[in-house]
């Protein structure tokens, strides 16, 4: 058809688009004069096309059509007018003209809420659908027949804003052209309006915006986000008229605290608080509005009322200036009608629209990927110098909003101060455990009492649990582009690679681990994991399926990897912090949320790492740190409704218990890294000096605890452990096996075993079948050609986690790790792990996998989606 496009905005430019892809003409465009001296987007893409555009500032006067407008317009010889967004009056004798008439999109369920302002009238009333309506035009009041309309549920928390980005923008550009494919078909219907139901509200201005408090919580709310964000609703606060942005509710269960702010004619004060404005309707209850803006257009969040205005302007780095310089080239190609960007140009008195916010965002990431931007930043800082300072504080993580407080026990040691945090870390702050209740946390080489350290109770994991769903399923965690998440993720690896010096310190002190074996696994392999799963973010796919069931139709099935959501990690005591990123690292890759528990005698360095998360920007309820019990916080996890996953690494035992109450809770995904007895098969003609080199190096590393399910804590645990090994290796000695050294307690302070080696071991010997958890080594002979037998004895165990082999014969290595049933087979090395590289057991050594692509399997599940059409 030949098709007269007639309205503005990027709705009406992404309507041209589709209607012109359908194999229309467009005969012409008509649209509002340029502003500021810029096009509309619409005329923009249409004289791209080289369509005809028309720029009339008004089709009528003084009630009159203008003729000299209608005729050009009649010129084009159109046969339907489309109305998709349109704010000038136009003539019946247009509306009238083609053979087809005119069709309107209009955004709601018609004949409610007919009018100019029918969004924000749908959540004023507080509707629970909302949808829109394509109708054939009629004289103005939106009473014309109806072609067609759809609906959609309308959110609590929704804003005229997300509704339309959500629902009315996409689905109304395919509503409207879907409307035109009808009339083309001779198949579009003409419905009366029904009377039953009509409303006609008027246009929502400023002046009519005014908040009335003598409302509920919930009408207050519908008025705050039904004008937000225009007009904007407003009241008198310090003798100013104050805006309202970003309402939402709240659990009125949750205490307020914070500082009260007197309003004229509320029922009660507000009370400003770290995540925003409190305010109180006349039945007591609450919601929270988390921007304000002044008179003078300066907008700020909420929570910083009482402090806005009081930064003082940072100076900047010559890279630093760098970057602004760029910035101000990115102003000036959005601001084209502005000759030179000054520090005091305001974005949006210079002309820009809300369109230019979402480049100006998208510019930033591409100067400054750790940068990340929200619209709101732009709109509370809308001169060039403002801007500037907003986008430094971020960029070097002083951005007063995500403001951390931490409670620091600082030391001196290792030549440098350390600065631990040691309370729970949940949504984003440090906070005490309920009750306040804490444990010390012991040096395992002096056995001296490090700090106190919160310990989590039942309701400080459903405080965490809590927080995590809220930022997976409502925050920007769960709505994030991938590849902003990976940026995410390599700006805390970065953090934790400028920090690296003082998390090995950290966790030399806690865990015992030698500090330069601390720099370079615990932490460096750390920080190498983070890098390596930052980059899977934007890379996780699915697959296009051919099916058989095809037949009389055309058929498309592709899957979907989905993040599971609220994932709970539970670790072990022998390398904490690169058990924490095995396993963390995979499930933000995945795009889940995480509350990790820590073994309870070692939890510094996963609370400096939530420190270093925080300062990343990873946002709130993303990471939550528990140090507690096994029996208590693991449990809960393990039972609790909400936690979708379960990755832990521990003794088989505990591993079976949590996959029991995995399933028994919500049948839990379970990933278990358990026990191992790792056999080491070498060959006579192998290259000895570097088998017995690589042994040795395998015995000197630290070897720590699975999950103890005790309720103990401190040195006990320790001393546990310690006599466990005394324990295993007298078994040995009773059994037979000849004890050639060590097998007790280094007698000095701390935590110490002595060095073991048995000889003259059976293979129906404990000490042959069972995990010692320690430098303890087992011999046991072979006759070099008893190949097979040596395979089954190795594999006569029900562990089944690593295992290694030393020969010269490629072939007799490649058909040893064939043979042999362990997760990981090393062949003339052990031991060499690398992030890229898969690493979990079999049998009752668990299953599912940590590092490389693998990982990321653990923390994802698989939608299948079949299409007929």
């Amino acid at each position: 058809m030949r098709i007269a496009v007639i309205g503005q905005s990027l709705f009406g430019q992404e309507v041209y688009k589709e209607l012109r892809k359908d194999g229309h003409t467009i005969v012409g465009v008509f649209t509002i004069p340029d502003k500021d001296g810029k096009a509309d987007p619409l005329a923009t893409e249409a004289e791209k096309d080289g369509v005809p555009v028309f720029k009339f500032p008004r089709w009528r006067l003084k009630g009159q059509a203008i003729q000299e407008v209608v005729t050009q317009y009649k010129a084009t010889g159109a046969e339907l007018n489309v109305l998709p967004f349109c704010s000038q009056f136009i003539p019946m004798e247009v509306i009238d003209h083609p053979r087809h008439g005119s069709i309107i999109y209009h955004p709601s369920l018609l004949p409610r809420h007919r009018g100019a302002s029918a969004i924000n009238w749908t959540l004023i009333h507080g509707d629970k659908k909302g949808g829109f309506t394509v109708f054939w035009a009629d004289d103005g009041l939106d009473t014309g027949p109806i072609l067609l309309q759809r609906e959609c549920d309308v959110e609590p928390n929704d804003t005229v804003n997300t509704i339309y980005k959500r629902f009315l923008f996409p689905e109304g550009v395919k509503g409207t052209v879907e409307a035109v494919r009808l009339i083309a078909e001779g198949k579009a219907p003409k419905i009366t309006q029904p009377a039953e139901g009509a409303t006609y509200e008027c246009i929502q201005k400023k002046d009519n915006a005014k908040i009335d408090w003598n409302q509920s919580a919930e009408a207050l709310h519908n008025w705050i986000r039904g004008n937000d964000k225009v007009p904007g609703a407003w009241a008198e606060v310090d003798g100013q008229k104050v805006t309202f942005y970003g309402s939402s509710l709240v659990d009125n269960g949750t205490a307020v605290n914070g500082q009260p702010l007197e309003i004229p004619g509320a029922s009660q004060p507000g009370i400003v608080t770290k995540s925003g404005l409190v305010l109180f309707g006349n039945d007591g209850k609450t919601l929270l509005v988390k921007n304000l803006q002044f008179e003078d257009g300066k907008m700020i969040a909420a929570a910083q009322y009482f402090r806005s205005g009081s930064s003082a302007a940072v100076e900047l780095t010559e890279e630093e200036k760098t970057f602004a310089v760029q910035m101000r080239a990115v102003w000036q190609s959005i601001l084209s009608n502005v000759s030179q960007i000054e520090d005091s140009t305001d974005f949006f008195k210079s002309g820009a629209a809300s369109m230019d916010v979402v480049r100006l965002v998208e510019e930033v990431k591409l100067r400054a990927s750790s940068c990340q931007l929200q619209n709101e930043d732009v709109y509370m800082n809308t001169t060039f110098q403002d801007f500037i300072q907003m986008c430094v504080r971020k960029l070097r993580g002083e951005d007063d909003e995500e403001e951390l407080v931490v409670d620091y026990v600082e030391k001196n040691i290792n030549n440098m101060t350390i600065k631990m945090p040691h309370q729970l870390f949940i949504n984003g702050e440090f906070v005490d455990a309920e009750g306040g209740k804490t444990y010390k946390t012991i040096n395992p080489t002096d056995g001296t009492a490090i700090c106190d350290v919160s310990l989590a109770q039942i309701s400080d994991v459903d405080r965490a649990v809590a927080a995590a769903k809220e930022a997976f399923e409502e925050g920007e965690w769960g709505k994030m582009n991938p590849r902003d998440r990976g940026r995410l993720i390599y700006r805390l690896a970065d953090l934790m690679e400028e920090h690296q010096e003082e998390l090995a310190t950290i966790e030399a002190i806690d865990s015992g681990a030698v500090y330069t074996l601390a720099l370079k696994t615990h932490v460096g392999m750390s920080i190498q994991t983070f890098r390596y799963f930052a980059g899977w973010c934007d890379k996780i796919q699915g697959s296009t399926i051919p099916i058989n069931q095809a037949r009389p139709n055309r058929n498309l099935t592709f899957t979907k990897k989905e993040p599971m959501g609220v994932c709970a990690i539970v670790i072990p005591w022998n390398y904490p912090l690169m058990m924490l990123a095995w396993k963390t690292a995979a499930c933000l890759a995945a795009g889940n949320t995480v509350v990790l528990k820590p073994a309870q005698v070692t939890p510094l360095t996963a609370l400096k790492f939530a420190e270093l998360a925080a300062r990343a920007g990873l946002p709130k309820g993303v990471i939550n740190i528990l140090p507690g019990s096994g029996a208590l916080v693991g449990q809960r996890l393990s039972d609790h409704p909400d936690v979708r996953k379960l990755g832990f690494t521990g003794s088989t035992e505990i591993g079976k218990h949590i996959m029991k109450s995995c399933a028994v809770s919500n049948v839990k995904k379970v990933s278990l890294e358990l026990g191992g007895k790792s056999p080491l098969i070498i060959f006579s003609d192998c290259e000895m000096d570097k088998a017995v080199r690589m042994v040795e190096e395998v015995k000197k590393m630290k070897i720590g605890d699975p999950l103890d399910r005790s309720t103990d804590h401190g040195p006990q645990n320790h001393k546990a452990h310690l006599d466990k090994l005394v324990e295993y290796c007298q078994t040995g000695v009773k059994e037979g096996a000849t004890l050639v050294c060590g097998g007790r307690q280094v007698q000095r302070p701390g935590f110490f075993f002595e060095p073991t080696v048995f000889t003259d071991v059976q293979d129906h010997m404990y000490i042959a079948k069972e995990e010692s958890f320690g430098p303890v080594m087992i011999i046991s002979k072979f006759k070099s050609g008893e190949v097979d037998d040596v395979l089954r004895r190795a594999n006569a165990t029900e562990y089944g986690l690593a295992s290694g082999v030393f020969t010269r014969d490629i072939s007799k290595a490649l058909y040893v790790s064939e043979r042999l049933n362990a997760g990981t087979v090393f062949v003339n090395t052990y031991n060499k792990t690398d992030v890229a590289a898969p690493f979990g057991g079999f049998k009752q050594s668990g299953f599912g996998k940590d590092l490389g692509q693998d990982a990321l399997n653990e923390y994802l599940k698989t939608k299948t989606v079949t299409i007929e059409y």
